[in-house]
């Protein structure tokens, strides 16, 4: 990955702190789109900036490299999956076990709506994890464990009301659906359906400690 250097102060600086906040917001909605159908490693930051309408030199006005980009993208994804968890996962209105089936319904309608070209980008910041700064690792790996514990709670819930067997191991079980759910998202955009989630899925509910 290029690194770009965080010395330069280049470009049109923004009118008001206002007008910096809502266009920093904009860079990190586009940027975010972008890391959807691509890895940060092949993300063109010119084409973000076109999509805002910032003058190129003025990228350093609102971040100080594409580093930081990454990270503040990262950190407003990791904000909207966990609302979307809240929703689903945390939705006491439902069984526990039947939350997990609303979550991955509400996913794979989010990934139909675009045709299923958009995937997880923390999914695909982690593949390639060799090939961009090390800072990565240690955040990427934090939002899953915050996931997992999501799911964790809500298998609780399913051991509380008799949906699970009480020696169930809540902790590993939600590890091990967030590793293969991974690879079912991958799977589901190569092949533009929601089949990959729907077998993981049923088949996660299915080895479930009864």
């Amino acid at each position: 990955m290029q690194h770009i250097a965080t010395s330069k102060r280049r470009g049109r600086p923004p009118k008001s702190s206002l007008e910096r906040d809502e266009i920093r917001a904009g860079l990190i909605r586009a940027g975010t789109v972008a890391l959807t159908e691509y890895n940060f490693s092949l993300a063109g930051i010119d084409g973000i900036l076109r999509q805002v309408g910032v003058p190129k030199g003025s990228f350093y006005q609102y971040f100080d490299s594409k580093e930081h980009f990454g990270l503040a993208i990262l950190d407003d994804y990791a904000g909207y999956f966990a609302h979307k968890l809240n929703k689903t996962l945390g939705n006491k209105s439902l069984a526990p076990l039947d939350r997990v089936r609303a979550f991955e319904e509400n996913v794979c309608e989010s990934m139909a709506r675009f045709q299923f070209k958009r995937g997880c980008i923390v999914g695909n910041m982690a593949q390639e994890i060799g090939g961009i700064p090390e800072v990565f690792r240690a955040r990427l790996d934090g939002i899953i464990q915050d996931w997992q514990a999501l799911l964790a709670s809500c298998l609780r819930d399913a051991v509380a009301s008799g949906e699970l067997s009480e020696n169930t191991d809540c902790d590993e079980l939600a590890e091990f659906f967030w590793t293969g759910w991974e690879g079912a998202v991958m799977r589901a955009k190569l092949r533009a359906e929601r089949t990959p989630l729907d077998i993981f899925v049923r088949n996660f509910l299915a080895g479930l400690p009864r």
